[in-house]
């Protein structure tokens, strides 16, 4: 029976002190990113309390007039922290403008981090007194989570599991609130989203079950992910595909407009983008490689890799 929905996984097994637990998690989600790239996660870091003042927070900053959203606007950052407006990013290949504006938190790094690089400073909402302490609360959650992710992934893969710890922790990860407005004309070729895989790491998605997410299956046909209310949505990135020889899969997914009886709602989702600290290589594991798949990709670092693909998908110029 070919897969009709994403496998749900229970990150209370992962976390258990009954080793058959963990492993019972370790080899469900290390076959799920095989299969299909993607799972809904339950039992994660997030909270009801912090998600509901999250979108709260969130709201009330999109439903701020044109010209302070605009305020935030920072384009000498490529779009890497505050606003970013409506169709300006598009999906690699697209012309396009998505169908959606934004917002960008970034890493607040420890003091010993010791990175090799400088983070571009997070940009403070002056109208909305909570909203850049919640957004990191949200952000730390998140990135907690991805990290016990990335430990069965590490043990998976046949990896100490704290291979991916140093990288994760202080990486340029992203928290990216979005707005996708309702539909007021007929797109012309536009979507919320248009047909793309993510360039991370790993990306952990909320607000999924508002629906319009569908993610490909490998036969080529389109299933909508439904997870349940609480779940995150966690999927396998480029980086961690090219890092894995493509052992673990990052899947082609869209966010597809509502049927028109529905374009008069806004849509809301969250996705935190786990990005490592720039200089991780992603040369692929050897423990990825052998005679049926062999090297498939040349050596480079993460920061190298991303700069590519933020010039693809239009957030910088070369």
């Amino acid at each position: 029976m070919s897969m009709t929905n994403i496998p749900s996984v229970n990150l209370a097994d992962f976390l258990s002190e009954d080793p058959k637990r963990k492993q019972k998690f370790v080899d469900e989600i290390g076959s799920a990113y095989e299969e299909i790239g993607f799972v809904a996660l339950n039992h994660h870091f997030l909270d009801e309390k912090l998600v509901d003042e999250l979108y709260t927070q969130v709201q009330a900053f999109f439903n701020l007039p044109e010209e302070t959203k605009k305020k935030y606007e920072r384009e000498d950052l490529g779009g890497q922290r505050g606003y970013v407006s409506f169709g300006k990013e598009h999906a690699k290949g697209k012309k396009e403008g998505d169908l959606k504006e934004f917002w960008h938190f970034g890493q607040e790094p420890d003091e010993d981090a010791d990175l090799k690089e400088d983070y571009p400073e997070n940009i403070e909402v002056k109208e909305l007194p909570k909203f850049n302490e919640v957004g990191m609360q949200a952000y730390d959650m998140l990135e907690k989570t991805g990290i016990y992710v990335l430990r069965a992934l590490a043990l998976y893969i046949g990896l100490n599991e704290y291979y991916f710890d140093h990288w994760a922790k202080n990486g340029n990860s992203i928290l990216r609130p979005i707005h996708y407005p309702p539909i007021e004309t007929e797109p012309k070729g536009a979507v919320r989203a248009g047909a793309h895989g993510d360039i991370n790491l790993i990306t952990l998605l909320m607000g999924a079950s508002a629906g319009g997410l569908q993610v490909k299956r490998k036969d080529g046909e389109w299933i909508d992910a439904k997870p349940k209310e609480d779940e995150l949505v966690i999927n396998v990135g480029d980086m961690l595909e090219r890092h894995t020889n493509n052992k673990l899969r990052s899947t082609i997914h869209r966010v597809v407009n509502p049927p028109k009886e529905e374009w008069d709602k806004p849509r809301y989702s969250i996705p935190f983008f786990l990005h490592p600290r720039s200089d991780m290589r992603l040369d692929c594991l050897e423990e990825c490689i052998d005679e049926n798949n062999p090297k498939q990709y040349e050596d480079i670092t993460a920061g190298e890799f991303l700069h590519q693909r933020l010039v693809e998908i239009g957030l910088i110029k070369k």
